[in-house]
């Protein structure tokens, strides 16, 4: 299992360590030690905490869609020349860079301090992580 130090439980939850360590006190997480005495969690817990608080916001006027990766957020630049646009959204703490026809961007009225969501619709997501030491040797 993995486990998580408190400050980087906090980074992926998107709080403070202090907030981490009042759940902790009240009993909304469960921590333990490791082998250094430092509190950890166990990743698991904190994935299904970071469910719970997840909550993407609302763009007014979005219509339905097959889509579930979306991220909702300000438009912060936007580069245009007669064909294309580079458009640049900050959704919580994540940069989302969309290159798009000028005409889109002009229709959709995309500048900087508008609100705005790019959707993912993808077959192909690239996932990294860590190697597990405990897995070392087996094939992959």
């Amino acid at each position: 299992m993995t486990q998580l130090r408190v400050r980087d439980a906090a980074l992926f939850l998107g709080v403070s360590e202090d907030t981490v360590r009042r759940w902790i006190d009240r009993g909304a997480l469960e921590a333990g030690s490791d082998g250094a005495g430092r509190k950890v969690l166990e990743g698991t817990e904190v994935a299904r905490l970071a469910r719970e608080l997840a909550v993407t916001p609302e763009v007014p006027g979005a219509t339905g869609s097959s889509a579930r990766n979306r991220f909702v957020g300000l438009v912060t630049h936007v580069v245009m020349d007669t064909v294309m646009a580079q458009v640049e959204l900050q959704c919580g703490p994540f940069r989302v860079v969309s290159l798009m026809s000028s005409e889109a961007a002009r229709e959709l009225g995309l500048a900087p301090g508008k609100v705005a969501s790019a959707v993912v619709k993808a077959t192909q997501v690239v996932i990294e992580a860590e190697p597990d030491p405990s897995r070392e040797g087996e094939p992959a």
